[in-house]
């Protein structure tokens, strides 16, 4: 297991690794993706309620599913640069920052196209809403102290505390809607009772949705991760090798 932790820590292991897996995740996740959109908005019944509304579920639970995930897993990265100085976990902690802003944004944006016609209001300063708006400008702030500081060390550093820091608040924005009275509504039970509020046509798509874009997030972070490898080992054999032959 050491082993195969030391590997995943090389720069040149990762990005060899990668390139075999990529044909897969994109085939997994067009396909995912293609079923779970059709699913979700030519056969998902309306809602007795929301109506033709609830289809932004299929986009706004995934999504907002994703940006909770993001920031936990930049704040890992960070605590194994602080301790075992892996490039490789910089890296992915650097490339996971914008892609966590990326979904949080789309979370809040789709989440006010929902909540227009179900509470009257494109926003309020709810306390799920309120912490997601938080969680934006933490990623924002973590994307800026990377910029602000030249030695890439001193970054790694300074942005791995940063993300660890701003890890409390994700069970923050998980448990807001039980710990205080909000408008948002708590986590739906699942059932497999035809007759239950959220039986099986309504939630086995959003399913088959949160797995499409958990692979859209792995492909993206794997791409960009590519992309600063490249960038920091750029001066490398291997990589001098590889652009060559790129090239030939």
């Amino acid at each position: 297991m050491w082993l195969w932790f030391s590997k995943l820590g090389s720069p040149r292991w990762f990005y060899e690794l990668s390139s075999k897996w990529l044909p897969w995740l994109y085939a997994a996740m067009a396909v995912l993706m293609l079923v779970g959109l059709t699913w979700a908005l030519l056969f998902v019944p309306e809602d007795y309620q929301q109506g033709h509304t609830i289809r932004i579920m299929y986009v706004h639970v995934p999504v907002a599913s994703i940006s909770l995930a993001c920031f936990p897993l930049m704040a890992i990265a960070g605590a194994i640069t602080l301790v075992w100085k892996m490039k490789l976990a910089d890296m992915v902690a650097k490339c996971v920052a914008p892609i966590g802003l990326w979904f949080t944004g789309l979370g809040l944006a789709t989440g006010a196209i929902w909540g227009e016609p179900i509470w009257g209001t494109w926003w309020a300063w709810d306390a799920r809403l309120t912490s997601m708006l938080i969680q934006f400008f933490l990623f924002v702030g973590v994307i800026a102290l990377r910029s602000a500081i030249e030695s890439t060390d001193a970054a790694a550093k300074a942005c791995a505390v940063l993300a660890i820091v701003g890890a409390i608040n994700v069970p923050i924005i998980k448990y807001s809607v039980e710990w205080w009275n909000t408008l948002h509504q708590p986590a739906s039970t699942i059932s497999m009772d035809a007759n239950a509020p959220n039986p099986p046509e309504v939630w086995v798509p959003l399913l088959v949705m949160v797995a499409a874009v958990y692979l859209l997030f792995v492909i993206s972070l794997i791409l960009r991760t590519r992309n600063e490898i490249l960038q920091r080992e750029r001066r490398s054999q291997w990589v001098t090798e590889l652009v060559a032959r790129s090239q030939g």
